[in-house]
């Protein structure tokens, strides 16, 4: 059978199980052919009608099960109805007590098997089957013969029960050890990853350190020797370029398999903020931007920290504020910078945390050069998100 006949059949249980109770019924029709015409039942109609009623159990085995025990039980009166049980009858009960055995836990499988075979037994010593074949033998021997059966099938589907589990639990095993090996691995690529990466900041500290060295030193020597000053100038170009390759490698190291390699635009500072501005204007938020003091020339980092920080304000506006109004307010104030982003919405939600995620990105990008975020709701209703960083004067010694 093929993979998509047997995909079907483990997903529509009863169809397969009445493909089995007629495969019984075939079976019942094959002996009875092969068997010499004068052992055929006297009325073979009534007879193959009896071995269908016997076979519905089967059909039922996994949708119904007691059902299934129950009209089994039941089919016992075949016998007394008509004469010689078919042997559908005898094969039903086999594959109720493998199935009961198979499926069910130990105790629900011994009660379904003994439900089966006790009557099975009790039938035999009072009623024996009104077969000639049979006349002779003992009410003792049948009931051996059918208790002999009753274990056979059961064992069967006990061994086959413990199989599965057994299974089951060795795949088990291997996904946990394939989920552990995967984790370890994972680890271990971390590990060295910040090694390396520890390693490259060295280098490319210690190239940083040399080129400031030397640019203090052309500086000074420029007015006197401008050879030597030119000398120094061509050892930081090339210092730096090889920094710069560095720096490259150092990138390539922390950045992780899911994250995209990154574009050659430039990042975005404080002129983009206007523009973020306008286009949360345009999407459906009024907010407005004031800036207060003189713009300072901002380091590269901190003017992106200040955008990324307006950028996550504004768009957590716009997903969470409603119908509602925002503000962006830059500050510059000799040595700090500081970014407020406020809006009149609904304000946080009753996790406290409206911002989510976010919140934790905005706090890293702060706290790595020196500065402190602050959010939370506002007195007169809305959400507040504001930063200050401390700046230096571009150009100013480390």
């Amino acid at each position: 059978m093929t993979s998509a006949p047997r995909a079907w059949l483990r997903r529509h249980p009863l169809a397969a199980d009445a493909l089995l109770a007629g495969g019984l019924v075939v079976a019942e029709v094959v002996l009875t052919a092969l068997t010499p015409r004068e052992f055929w039942p006297g009325r073979l109609l009534a007879a193959l009608g009896w071995s269908v009623v016997c076979a519905v159990p089967v059909a039922w085995r996994r949708v119904a099960p007691w059902a299934a025990v129950a009209l089994a039980v039941a089919t016992l009166a075949v016998p007394l109805l008509l004469g010689p049980a078919p042997a559908t009858q005898g094969m039903t009960f086999m594959v109720l007590t493998y199935t009961a055995a198979t499926v069910g836990p130990p105790r629900t499988a011994a009660v379904a098997a003994l439900a089966l075979w006790v009557p099975v037994c009790v039938t035999s010593v009072l009623a024996p089957p009104p077969d000639e074949l049979l006349a002779n033998v003992s009410p003792t021997y049948l009931v051996l013969n059918n208790l002999l059966v009753g274990v056979v099938s059961y064992s069967v589907g006990r061994a086959v029960h413990a199989r599965r589990a057994s299974t089951e639990a060795l795949r088990e095993r291997a996904r946990a050890a394939e989920e552990n090996q995967r984790s370890l691995a994972e680890r271990a690529v971390a590990d060295e990853r910040r090694r390396i990466a520890r390693e490259l900041h060295d280098v490319v500290a210690h190239h940083v350190s040399v080129m400031g060295v030397l640019a203090t030193g052309a500086r000074r020597v420029l007015p006197k020797d401008p050879d030597a000053a030119d000398g120094a100038i061509a050892t930081i170009e090339q210092t730096s370029r090889e920094t710069l390759r560095e720096m490259r490698r150092l990138l390539d190291v922390l950045r992780t398999d899911a994250e995209p390699a990154a574009d050659l635009a430039p990042q975005p500072g404080l002129a983009g903020i206007e523009a973020l501005v306008e286009q949360v204007r345009e999407a459906g938020l009024p907010v407005a931007l004031r800036v207060e003091g003189t713009p300072a020339v901002l380091e590269e980092g901190v003017a992106l920290t200040l955008y990324r920080i307006t950028q996550e304000a504004l768009t957590n506006t716009l997903k969470h504020a409603g119908a509602a109004t925002a503000q962006v307010l830059l500050s510059f104030d000799g040595g700090t910078v500081d970014v407020e982003i406020t809006d009149t919405g609904r304000g946080p939600g009753p996790d406290g945390d409206r911002i989510g995620h976010g919140l934790v990105g905005m706090r890293e990008r702060v706290a790595l050069y020196g500065g402190v975020l602050r959010t939370g709701a506002r007195p007169g209703g809305g959400f507040r998100v504001s930063a200050r960083i401390p700046v230096e004067p571009r150009g100013a010694a480390a």
